[in-house]
């Protein structure tokens, strides 16, 4: 569509960006409102994200990661949802769900179309004439290297925070020498089923900076290759916190019995001296020693060498193409101002945060809305049912329907401290029930969907 030929703002298309499990979702509800939708995806597929963690099992069931509006969609083609009670991975979600969906949407659905910015039309930030009355301008680099500019009525950002990986460095800037040691820096779980990644790790010192699920999983599956691969496999547990009697969760307590296992099985770890654990150690910098790296923090210690390292210390958002539009966000958490105080991990988990919309959601740029779990910032404990009713209430809205906007269509169980992904091939956590947690590194991206971050999901 040409920017020269501006058609009137309801028949414009919403652009969402990203086809993860938020985004696809929006596309749906928006069909439901007889909207046009316009879905951007950077990647090559739907969940492109979701695909790189395609090895790691959700602690959500089938029966809370896929959307009532999509389902709808899916249903003529003789779509059925896989068992509720059971625990995808995340190449189950992408394979049995996400793709299905997007091939619904057909053309709806754009792969290899990266957004490099969005704008009103006319008017950069700082223009206030007639800024409400322009419709956006959505600039997009193609696989191919072609630039285009697509106007939209509004615009839905469920890019998820997968790609934007916290570094190692303590004070939330990339430690000194981190980049230049990047070749033995790993951001996320490794698939130590893959014989590559494998030969990677096996025999090796590992280092794992982070303390929450996606930890437990790296030290649980780091474990089971020092039992297979004997002498020489050992992670060192990174912690920049001490050690206390929640550190490995709920445990046995906790009301998801897969996430509880997990945070045992990285104390069994730990007790069997398969990992060694370091606490308080707030990382500065990281020197080359040979052919090994040592870490130092910033109070001097330097620890003896490790082979690799996996930074496992939480997401953040992207929020360098929105450079032009006028957001609304908390100081601390990168999330909306009204959300915020909402999702603060200090005070929240996922289970007590209850649902939320479009008022919580908006900007005071009218018509653009983070949403997924890219809206939660840095903050991490994010349910896929959260992101469903966000996108529910912000298509209402978009519709003219604000009682249904506004309306609460979600009851989120209390599930307690939310912690992420679980471990590949566990038949007795795959067929386990019960309340869900987190489904985007979200995240996975990772928008929602990717596994737990090391402060959450």
């Amino acid at each position: 569509m040409s920017v020269n030929s501006v058609p009137t703002t309801d028949q414009l298309p919403v652009v969402v960006v990203g086809a993860g499990p938020i985004g696809l979702a929006a596309a749906a509800h928006l069909i439901e409102r007889d909207i046009e939708p316009l879905v951007l995806e950077a990647g090559p597929s739907a969940g492109t994200a979701v695909r790189d963690w395609a090895h790691v099992r959700l602690f959500s069931p089938w029966s809370e990661v896929t959307d009532p509006a999509a389902e709808k969609l899916l249903a003529p083609t003789g779509w059925v949802r896989p068992d509720g009670a059971t625990y995808p991975t995340g190449g189950d979600w992408a394979e049995r769900y996400l793709q299905p969906l997007a091939d619904v949407l057909g053309d709806k659905v754009r792969y290899g179309a990266t957004v490099t910015g969005v704008a009103r039309a006319g008017r950069d930030r700082i223009v206030d004439a007639g800024r409400d009355e322009q419709p956006f301008t959505v600039h997009i680099q193609t696989a191919d290297g072609r630039e285009e500019r697509i106007i939209a009525r509004a615009v839905i950002d469920a890019s998820g925070t997968w790609s934007t990986p916290s570094p190692l460095g303590a004070n939330g800037l990339p430690a000194l020498g981190e980049k230049a040691a990047a070749a033995r820096i790993s951001y996320s779980v490794p698939d130590l089923k893959d014989p590559a990644v494998r030969a990677r790790y096996a025999g090796k010192r590992t280092a794992v900076v982070g303390s929450g699920a996606s930890a437990f999983t790296a030290l649980a599956y780091l474990a089971d290759l020092a039992k297979e691969e004997g002498a020489g496999t050992h992670a060192v547990w990174i912690l920049r916190r001490g050690i206390t009697g929640s550190t490995y969760g709920g445990g046995e307590a906790d009301e998801l019995p897969a996430r509880g296992a997990l945070g045992l099985r990285a104390k069994a770890a730990v007790e069997a001296g398969h990992a060694s654990a370091v606490t308080g150690f707030r990382t500065q910098a990281v020197e080359h020693d040979g052919d090994q790296l040592a870490l130092v923090a910033e109070d001097g210690r330097r620890l003896d060498p490790v082979d690799e390292v996996i930074v496992l210390t939480g997401f953040r958002p992207d929020l360098s193409f929105l450079s032009e539009i006028r957001l609304g966000l908390d100081e601390r958490l990168q999330a909306p101002t009204a959300l915020a105080p909402l999702i603060d991990p200090n005070v929240h988990s996922c289970g007590t945060v209850y649902p939320h919309g479009v008022n919580e959601l908006s900007h005071p740029e009218q018509g653009v809305y983070l949403v997924g779990m890219k809206s939660y910032g840095r903050a991490p404990t994010f349910l896929a049912m959260t992101g469903y009713e966000q996108v529910r209430s912000i298509t209402a809205a978009l519709a003219g329907d604000q009682e249904a906007a506004e309306r609460v269509e979600l009851t989120l169980p209390e599930t307690g401290v939310c912690g992420g992904a679980g471990l590949f091939d566990e038949p007795e956590n795959a067929e386990q029930s019960g309340g869900g947690c987190c489904a985007t590194p979200s995240t996975l991206q990772i928008g929602i969907g990717a596994p737990a971050t090391s402060d959450g999901c």
